[in-house]
């Protein structure tokens, strides 16, 4: 009797890394040229929050294109950016060089465990990649593990709305939007995460950044055939702030504000 192959076997679901680097490695320009991520003056107050200075050692972690490591290598002695994307490391070099920054390196690898000794940098850093984390304690405590006594670990991200159901709608919104997306963190709980890491938050700044909403799917990569649910979840945000992005129309087109929050912790 012949063997049936095994036709029902469902594929692989690509793990979350994979994910990752699948998502990034298509955004790595249009993410890094696009203007609210590229802000001159978001990119300076992440420094300011830090208190760089020209005798520290810079570690920024899930660095993707440079723009981060290459504004805080114009203060610092020295920056070395991490990310799991190597398109994104190859794009950060060429900031790097656009930029004529030189004091830079990059390095290929993952944060859960960071590949350095204890106690290699004085301000580690990281923007706008929590929320990519599956466990973003145990990337904190790794954060922690690298800084030396007395130096700070700032985190910049996005954040979710206190109220759970707006919180919801954010989240099912981002998973189709970008698939690498885990989990935007409420400030409370963003909070809550540098004291259960023997971390003291020293400082906080919040700002909004604004975008609209065809330039952001124009530089995304939704899953598959969802750009219609992406822009029915904004339409039903419009009443009542549905997400907590201050959805609204303007001339015609959609804008909403990410809500971002800088928190700088000593060690």
């Amino acid at each position: 009797m012949a063997t049936v192959g095994r036709l029902c076997d469902k594929p692989r679901m690509p793990s979350h890394h994979e994910t990752v680097v699948d998502q990034f490695s298509r955004q790595a320009v249009p993410f890094s040229t696009a203007a609210p991520i590229k802000d001159r003056e978001a990119l300076q107050l992440l420094v300011d929050a830090s208190g760089a200075g020209p005798d520290d050692e810079v570690l920024d972690v899930a660095c993707g294109p440079g723009l981060v490591a290459c504004a805080f290598a114009r203060v610092v002695r020295h920056v070395t950016g991490i990310d799991l994307t190597p398109a994104m490391l190859a794009r950060a070099a060429e900031v790097a060089r656009e930029q004529q920054v030189t004091n830079v390196t990059w390095r290929h690898g993952d944060v859960l465990p960071l590949p350095f000794a204890d106690r290699s940098f004085s301000i580690v850093v990281a923007r706008f990649a929590f929320h990519h984390f599956q466990d973003p304690g145990a990337v904190l405590a790794e954060m922690r593990r690298v800084c030396r006594p007395g130096g700070r670990v700032v985190v910049a991200d996005l954040l979710a709305s206190a109220d759970p159901a707006k919180a919801a709608a954010f989240h099912r919104m981002e998973v189709l939007r970008d698939p690498s997306h885990a989990r935007a963190l409420p400030l409370a709980e963003l909070r809550d995460l540098f004291p259960a890491r023997g971390l003291r938050v020293a400082g906080e700044t919040r700002y909004g950044m604004d975008v609209e909403l065809d330039a952001v799917l124009e530089r995304s990569f939704p899953v598959p055939g969802s750009e219609p649910e992406i822009r029915r979840l904004f339409d039903a945000a419009l009443p009542d702030d549905g997400m907590g992005l201050d959805v609204r129309r303007q001339d015609g087109r959609i804008w909403f504000t990410f809500p971002v929050a800088v928190l700088t912790a000593v060690v």
